[in-house]
């Protein structure tokens, strides 16, 4: 069973990929209040932003390495 922690990382990602392929304003903005309850909720559990790290702040691709640290620990 996947963690809290991983359901919303992925899903966060999840919506911020369906935020860039959106046709209309109004379905860009819909994902990306989507991608901040995931961000909250990570927050709340004290979990790094899938799209920040030390080395590339705001990076969407930054979750796997993150995933892979949390995987190696």
């Amino acid at each position: 069973m996947e963690t809290d922690i991983r359901f919303y990382r992925r899903r966060a990602c999840e919506e911020m990929s369906a935020a860039s392929r959106a046709v209309t304003p109004q379905a860009r903005e819909r994902r990306l209040q989507l991608v901040n309850v995931y961000l909250d909720r990570l927050k709340a559990l004290n979990a790094p932003s899938p799209f920040e790290d030390e080395h590339n702040p705001g990076s969407a691709f930054a979750w796997t390495h993150i995933q892979r640290q949390s995987e190696l620990a």
